[in-house]
């Protein structure tokens, strides 16, 4: 719940609707179960605050975003506060994300392997941000 509340605090702040928080929060789920996750192929991450490790390329943090693909430092990765920020910055900056369905445009930041996967956490994000509302 604590990255949860983070990724929509962030929204709130920088003014995005709740449509936004939904699509941050069913990425989050589907790429780790929002946790902040360390990965072993990318050694100074373990030496980060983290909730687990994943295995996935050099993929870090709550949404799993890749220092290779351009998202951030190790560091700023394993923060949730700058990884929402980063993920919302790119959804911003994705065409249309407006009228697409939630895991369209969370798909469209992403581009994950498993592009239909993030669909079915939209229940329990809907739920989230109401809690934290």
């Amino acid at each position: 719940m604590n990255n949860a509340a983070v990724i929509v605090q962030v929204a709130r702040q920088r003014g995005l609707p709740r449509r936004a928080m939904l699509v941050a929060l069913m990425t989050g789920m589907q790429e780790s179960s929002l946790r902040n996750l360390a990965n072993p192929s990318v050694p100074a991450s373990l030496d980060r605050p983290n909730e687990g490790s994943g295995q996935n390329f050099d993929s870090l943090g709550v949404f799993q975003q890749r220092p290779s693909q351009g998202w951030g430092t190790v560091a700023q990765l394993m923060s949730p506060r700058y990884a929402a920020n980063a993920f919302y910055e790119r959804l911003l900056k994705t065409s249309g994300w407006e009228s697409r369905s939630l895991g369209d445009a969370a798909q469209a930041v992403q581009r994950s392997a498993v592009p239909d996967a993030y669909a079915a956490h939209e229940k329990l994000a809907n739920q989230l941000v109401d809690a934290l509302s």
